[in-house]
């Protein structure tokens, strides 16, 4: 007793001494913030608690790690008001999964992860097939790497079946020990977002779900069959869609930064460039366009896939200027906000194309930057 109020106090002091407070974020690394967490948590340090969720945040740990911040945690019983379980799986939820390493995200954490953003308005950048592609790839890497590679095989990425890319026909002889490690995630999957094709010609093969819950599938496809839902959970986020797309541009336009980034050089008159995501099917879209640099007059907006026409006039914005778009694929209605006042939706617009692209357009010596949108 002597002994753990002795080393609370100690904490007490380390953390409002200022000699310290340089270093205590530089020693928090991935292999000991989580365990600093639990710490503060038993010694009810809301200060230190506090400070390392920041870190977390603010620092490269959060960028690097969260994944594996993620996994670490979960390791013990949580609730889900926990601050720092919180800030990881908002963390990781606009990480596409697609770029989360196999060995980096438990199934433990991974099961918070979908537990958590389970039909919330959460900001989410992986859509539900995917999901289900990386639970069920990470439920086969527990039983052994042949099944594991046969499964990748097996499961092709959205962009794979976009492609065309034939699905391999080998056959899997463990799938009822599949099933049993993919259960814990079952009820987490939001099939009813999956193309009913995917789920036919894909999904169902491969045996690794419950009959009942492929059933259960079917009934709702049967019952509702215009169910206004997205194919991505929560708020659906494309990091790698929403940037440029060099073959829809002006031909002076230049695109920089990965894509995330056009500018006009001199002699540029306005040019128009849309961005590489399609904004189709059910759903809400919203996106940032940063005004680096302005170019007196510029048009933010969206255009239908035949073409690259203006859509829609934002007005002439100043540097540093963001220019946000709400588009409501449900509705197919839009609005803008401009430096954080939203103007009502556009009235005059009315029955948009089913499939849509952000676009803007710009002259010398203007430099745009698009993003998806977070709220704060």
């Amino acid at each position: 007793m002597t002994r753990g109020y002795s080393l609370e106090e100690d904490l007490k002091l380390l953390i409002n001494n200022s000699k310290y407070r340089s270093i205590k974020e530089d020693s928090l690394t991935k292999d000991n913030t989580v365990e600093a967490f639990h710490a503060a948590d038993y010694f009810q340090l809301s200060d230190l608690q506090d400070f390392i969720t920041r870190t977390v945040k603010n620092t490269d740990l959060g960028k690097n790690y969260s994944p594996e911040l993620l996994s670490k945690i979960s390791e013990k019983p949580l609730s889900e008001d926990n601050i720092l379980l919180n800030l990881l799986v908002e963390t990781v939820a606009i990480m596409p999964l697609n770029n989360i390493e196999f060995g980096r995200l438990s199934i433990t954490g991974f099961k918070y992860l979908l537990s958590i953003t389970h039909e919330k308005e959460m900001s989410f950048a992986t859509p539900e097939y995917e999901v289900f592609r990386y639970s069920a790839i990470l439920a086969a890497n527990q039983v052994s790497n042949d099944v594991y590679n046969t499964l990748i095989e097996l499961l092709p990425t959205l962009e794979q079946l976009d492609n065309s890319v034939r699905v391999g026909n080998k056959f899997i002889i463990d799938n009822q020990t599949i099933a049993e490690e993919l259960k814990p995630l079952i009820e987490f999957i939001d099939f009813r977002r999956i193309k009913a094709q995917i789920i036919v010609d894909i999904i169902e093969p491969l045996k690794i779900i419950p009959t009942e819950t492929i059933l259960g599938i079917y009934r709702h496809m049967a019952l509702l069959s215009n169910l206004n839902l997205s194919n991505t959970r929560g708020i659906p986020i494309n990091e790698y869609g929403y940037v440029w797309d060099e073959k829809a541009c002006g031909s002076k336009l230049i695109i920089e930064d990965d894509g995330k980034v056009v500018h006009a050089p001199y002699g540029c008159g306005f040019q128009n460039v849309r961005a590489k995501i399609a904004l189709e099917d059910k759903g809400i879209f919203e996106w940032d366009v940063i005004i680096e640099k302005h170019c007196g007059w510029s048009w933010v907006g969206v255009c239908a896939s035949e073409n690259l026409d203006f859509e829609r006039f934002a007005g002439s914005q100043s540097t540093g200027a963001t220019v946000t778009v709400h588009l409501d694929m449900n509705k197919r209605t839009c609005a803008f906000t401009v430096n954080g006042t939203r103007y009502r939706e556009v009235s005059e617009w009315k029955d948009l194309p089913p499939k849509l692209y952000p676009v803007v357009s710009l002259c010398h010596p203007g430099r745009f930057r698009i993003q998806p949108h977070r709220k704060n």
